[in-house]
This record gives C-alpha cells, structure tokens and sequence, in this order.
C-alpha cells in the first residue's frame, strides 16, 4: 500500500489589513495589489495572445479564421462568459487561493464561485455603462461580489474601471424592460431605471442616481492587482481610447450560504442553480458543483479549504470574576445540549 501525504495549502495565505476591510466596507471596492503574481499574470496573458493568434481556443467558442487580419482578430473577441466551465485556466484563475483568501475575509468564511467572464477590450471596443453586478446575478441573501484581475495596465485611457463611492448601500434598482424581474422590488417607493449598461448617460437612467453622488473616482490598475466590489456599488468603463489593449479577468462569488436562482441563462432544476456553482472554501448546507479541472478547493479537498479550525465544543456565554461576560467551553458532555 501506498501511502500519499495529506494535501496541503501551496501558499502562503493572505491576509487582508483591517483598514483595507473598513475601505471595502466605507467605499464599496477595495483595489489589492500585486495580489497575483507577475509570472501568473504572464500565463494568463499569454493564453490571451495565443486565443487572438489563432493558436488556441477555448471549447465552444468560434475562433477567428486563419487568414484574418490582426484587425478582423480583434473584431472577433471583446467577452468570453464562463469560460472557467470549459478552460483549465479560467477554472484556476476563478479558484486562485489568494484570490478567495481575500474573499473568506470580506463575505466568507463560505465562499461559492459563479461566474467568469475574459475582456479583451482592445483598441476602439466599447465600454460599459453604470450598472450594479447584483441585477444580473441575484443572490439570496444578496451577498454578491466581483472580483477583477488586471492582465495589462488599465488607467483613463484604455478604459480602466470607474467605481461611486458609497453607492453599496444602494439598493438594487429594477430596470423597466418588462422582460427581467430583479430588483429589490418590495421598497415601496423605488422607481424603475432604464438601459442600465448602457455607456450613454442620456440613455441609462441609472446614470441620474450614479452622478447624483459626484464623487466617482477612477480605479487605475496594474497587472496582478485585483479590484473587489460588492454587487450594489454603482460602476462603469469608458471606451478604449488608446492603442493598447486592457485586458482583465472577471470573476463573481457570493457567500455559500446563499441562494443563486442564476446560471448564465442556462436551465437548471429547482428554485436555484447553486448546483452549478463551486464551492470554493468553507461549508455549506446548500448543494455545490465539483470544479471540472480537479483545481483544489473546497469542494473537492475540505480538509484543507473546507471549515474553518475549530474545537467544536459547545460554548456559552458566563460571568468571569470581573463581571465581564466571556465564551466558556462547556467541560462536560451531559451539559452540550
């Protein structure tokens, strides 16, 4: 018999800065960076290169033909959606440690992964309009957050994120197309916008709510920073003004203990398609999906990335000799009731 040594975490576990949490939570987005690595970075930039050349391709997407100018290559590719459910290096990105190291401390310690979405974002491609994440990927309880890896550095000019502070305490407001039904929908007095995503102002009427705030603020970024932001913080892009390309990596999460009626327009049975979703740390009592790639978290190696250490044994709150109530471990088993 062979015996296999116990599986381990392979770095370093990052820790988030209490002022970093107060940021996220005063200001709706924290930017961390240099959180992934540069020769990370490289391989994801790589792989990009490699799709727009023709030389690789992810499953079920068209590849430009091979005798297409670099401008028809360009034209080709602007979003891919989910492509961590057909590609081993989305599936690693989505899953990165550090990545959801971040994430345990600002939604988790449950962590469900939900969606992936690869921009090219090359030269003259369109931005996108004020719209809140949480419209399109509702959660329940919302607990809903992005997570945005940059592959080139993005600033003003190519189209860099552009984030309204203090707009998460926002609710989410329902779009008036008569088709979707998000939205927090119960307040009694909130009015439906129009043509979020939209990049006119003129067009998305969320844009009146956004600016109503005057104080957006540009979130320039470097390779391997990543920008977090919860679902309600209200956030655009610009067109790409430059000659460079601004490439990212999107990722969505919400805390594991949530509901997701949401697959990427994808059925699904029941009221909600955690099903789907990876569990990328913690425990749930909610069903989960395996990660198709074998990338180790959660779901497929709790004992490293599952609960949290603890002793398990029932606790309660008692007087200590100053008066101060404190958490003491019941001593005796007749009493863990």
């Amino acid at each position: 018999m062979v015996l296999t040594a116990p599986l381990q975490r392979s770095h370093e576990q990052f820790q988030v800065r209490v002022e970093d949490y107060r940021a996220f939570r005063r200001d709706g987005f924290l930017r961390i960076k240099g959180l992934v690595a540069p020769e990370e970075v490289a391989e994801l930039a790589q792989f990009t290169d490699d799709m727009m050349a023709g030389r690789r391709q992810i499953p079920g997407i068209p590849a430009p033909p091979n005798d297409a100018s670099t401008a028809e290559r360009r034209l080709c590719y602007e979003r891919i959606h989910m492509p961590h459910r057909a590609c081993e290096i989305a599936e690693r990105f989505l899953l990165h440690p550090r990545v959801v190291d971040v994430l345990e401390a600002l939604i988790g310690p449950e962590v469900l992964a939900l969606q992936t979405m690869l921009f090219f974002k090359q030269p003259g491609q369109a931005g996108q309009g004020f719209h809140q994440d949480s419209y399109y990927i509702p959660t329940q309880p919302d607990t809903l957050i992005g997570a945005w890896l940059a592959i080139d550095p993005a600033d003003e000019d190519n189209g860099c994120l552009w984030m309204t502070p203090g707009s998460q305490h926002e609710p989410i407001y329902p779009d008036c197309d008569g088709v979707t039904q998000q939205g927090d929908t119960v307040l009694s007095d909130i009015e439906a916008i129009k043509d979020a995503s939209h990049p006119d102002e003129s067009v998305n009427t969320l844009a009146r709510i956004a600016l109503e705030y005057g104080n957006e603020v540009k979130v320039a970024a470097q390779p391997g920073d990543v920008v977090f932001f919860g679902g309600h913080v209200f956030h655009r892009s610009h067109q790409n003004g430059s000659q460079r390309s601004r490439r990212a990596f999107v990722s969505h999460y919400c805390n594991a203990r949530s509901r997701v009626p949401w697959n990427h327009g994808l059925p699904y049975e029941g009221a909600a398609a955690n099903q789907e979703h990876i569990l990328a740390r913690g425990t749930t009592h909610l069903p989960y999906a395996q990660p198709r790639f074998g990338t180790p978290c959660a779901a497929n190696a709790p004992e490293v990335y599952g609960e949290r250490f603890d002793n398990h044994r029932v606790k309660s709150m008692m007087g200590d000799d100053n008066g101060f109530m404190v958490l003491v471990p019941h001593e005796d088993a007749e009493h863990d009731h």
